[in-house]
């Protein structure tokens, strides 16, 4: 889901929407939808992990990677997301520093969903085998 909504739909919006900012709208709710989906999975995961190796819970890679991708996951939900939405509040357009903002914070989010989606995706090619 992160792969179809970040690398398909969203630049599919932004190509056929004739407002940029409509098309902002939409993909910042569904990627708050993906990063909620995200975050029940990678916890429900770290309890299972938790469960299966006990004491030598942070020893296992896996364990890691799930840490390190919501710990992303709340970057972007809890400190660069609610900034983004304080600065479109504010009037994105009607100030350059304000746009200069908006631009860095949306890069930033733009590379933590990159490691997030590239960390998934090692998480699959590994596969789960019957571990966490």
């Amino acid at each position: 889901m992160t792969w179809a909504v970040g690398y398909l739909v969203a630049p599919i919006l932004f190509q056929q929407l004739d407002s940029r900012m409509l098309a902002g709208q939409l993909m910042g709710e569904m990627f708050g939808l993906v990063h909620l989906i995200g975050a029940v999975c990678g916890g429900l995961l770290l309890l299972v992990a938790l469960h299966r190796y006990g004491r030598r819970f942070l020893h296992a890679w896996r364990v890691w990677v799930l840490l390190i991708m919501l710990l992303l996951i709340a970057a972007i939900e809890f400190y660069i997301r609610p900034q983004m939405v304080e600065i479109k509040a504010l009037g994105l357009f009607s100030d350059a520093q304000l746009a200069a903002e908006f631009g860095r914070l949306h890069g930033a989010s733009s590379v933590c969903y990159l490691i997030n989606s590239l960390l998934g995706l090692l998480l699959v090619i590994k596969g789960v085998r019957g571990t966490v």
